[in-house]
């Protein structure tokens, strides 16, 4: 696992709480912000993801 992959995971995983944290408020902005983080986390993770990909590919070559 790379830098990317990890803070990207904890990144999905607290806008999760987040957005769980404003239901339970009733807090839409704060909702919205929790699903925008879950967003960007998931994005991140993936861009580990794919720098993992490509460095295992380089490393067979």
């Amino acid at each position: 696992m790379n830098e990317d992959q990890v803070k990207g995971k904890l990144k999905d995983i607290g806008g999760k709480i987040q957005e769980e944290a404003g239901k339970l408020v009733d807090s839409p902005e704060t909702e919205a912000k929790g699903l925008k983080n879950q967003v960007e986390g998931k994005t991140q993770e993936k861009y580990g993801d794919a720098k993992e990909t490509l460095k295992d590919g380089i490393d067979r070559v």
